[in-house]
């Protein structure tokens, strides 16, 4: 017998394990199932069964992914889990490798709480810049809650503990069930007309499904456009709502709201006396330099010898002075230089040469306008003819028979009617 053909367990079990490893379609699994053989190790990794009507699965959770779950797994329960499906090559089984776990019945949840925090954050209802301020020191706090149950007991006690002096007034609205998130919309609108500094909304822990009406739409729109600032105060720590996201401000724990809403009084008088310690030490401290400035001021030297401010004030006097007398000297010289210069001008102490030149001047003008003058010129024989408009004839055109027309001589004006017009032609 040849034993060559034969494989060894470790082989195959090898081989089928690479096989699933293989497979994409194994390597992200989705199911939905019952615990059954649930048992919790001392190393945290989680060993249990799924099954539904007739078929079931192993599965092993390790402790890394085991520690996200928010829910206590046990026998029974049915789940939704993520994970590999491959094979245990000690005992050749295939198993799933569970990396997400929660309950059946949540998903449908989880999924309608992702699209609307997604749809809201696009929206802008999120956004830091419209987030109001919570005041320092709040004079009156609103409180919306169940009336009954360790939520208004922690907020009550902890702000009457930290700040005795606030004024506090509950809005007693239903925090789960059917109607829970109208009410809580409504309260926040009656909320409105009280003049409220802070407004606290939120209740205690629980499953996610009791904390729903804190991810409805209806209440995360009422608290973006509250004009009262609201912290949200929402079941524990690990618990985040849509409400969170849209507040202005988001408590872990109702207690921590309360907390934040209001000032320490033991705190708050410790700083006041510690401004009142701060203040007396300044002011004293502000008396003494004044008394120190006050006493050198007093020694000084000049304070005491008080003319002695005026011995470099006078000398600067003295300075201006002589600098003033020597341009007043100076422009004098120039002025008496400029006198001497005129006085020894020729035309100045010729006068009567002067006129003589402009007379001689003006005999040349005279001759030169009597020769153009157009007496000068009818005196040589010439006549100047004009028609009855005053205007001088240049042309025979100027004129036509039986016009009147005025001839100036050098002796006078000879007045003619026109018989007749000839026109000469001088072109030869």
């Amino acid at each position: 017998m040849n034993n060559n053909r034969y494989l060894s367990i470790s082989v195959i079990n090898r081989y089928l394990k690479d096989q699933f490893d293989r497979n994409e379609h194994l390597r992200t699994v989705y199911l939905k199932g019952e615990i059954s053989n649930f048992k919790g190790h001392t190393t945290g990794h989680l060993y249990f069964s799924l099954k539904d009507e007739t078929s079931r699965i192993n599965a092993i959770m390790f402790s890394s992914s085991a520690k996200k779950i928010n829910f206590e797994p046990q026998d029974g329960k049915k789940v939704l889990v993520k994970g590999r499906i491959s094979v245990y090559e000690a005992t050749g089984s295939y198993q799933i490798y569970v990396d997400e776990m929660e309950e059946d019945g949540v998903g449908n949840l989880y999924l309608a709480y992702e699209k609307l925090k997604a749809d809201l954050s696009a929206q802008g209802l999120f956004d830091e810049k419209y987030k109001k301020p919570i005041p320092k020191y709040p004079r009156k706090i609103g409180i919306i809650t169940a009336p009954t149950g360790a939520a208004i007991r922690d907020i009550l006690s902890t702000i009457k503990r930290r700040y005795p002096i606030c004024e506090t007034i509950l809005f007693p609205c239903l925090v789960q069930g059917e109607y829970g998130a109208q009410d809580i919309v409504n309260k926040i609108n009656i909320a409105q007309e009280y003049d409220l500094d802070v407004l606290i909304v939120g209740r205690g822990g629980g499953s996610i499904e009791d904390l729903w009406n804190f991810n409805e739409e209806i209440v995360a729109r009422a608290i973006f456009a509250s004009n009262i600032p609201i912290i949200s105060a929402v079941g524990h720590e690990i618990d985040f709502t849509i409400a969170d996201f849209v507040a202005d401000l988001r408590a872990p724990t109702p207690t921590g709201a309360a907390e934040m809403a209001v000032p320490n009084l033991t705190d708050l008088i410790s700083y006041i006396e510690q401004l009142n310690i701060r203040i007396k030490e300044s002011i004293l401290k502000n008396i003494n330099y004044n008394k120190l400035l006050l006493e050198s001021i007093k020694g000084s030297y000049v304070l005491k010898n008080p003319l002695i401010m005026y011995d470099s004030k006078k000398q600067k006097l003295d300075l201006i002075i002589d600098k003033l007398n020597s341009n007043i000297l100076k422009m004098v010289e120039f002025n008496r230089t400029k006198l001497n210069n005129l006085k020894s001008n020729y035309i100045l102490n010729n006068p009567e040469q002067l006129y003589k030149d402009k007379q001689v001047n003006l005999y040349n003008l005279i001759s030169k306008l009597d020769l153009v003058s157009p007496i000068h010129v009818i005196k040589r024989g010439y006549s100047i003819t004009m028609n009855d408009n005053n205007k001088v004839i240049k042309s025979i055109k100027d004129v036509k028979k039986k016009d009147t027309v005025s001839i100036s001589v050098s002796d006078g004006v000879i007045k003619a009617d026109v018989i007749d017009l000839v026109k000469e032609n001088r072109d030869g």
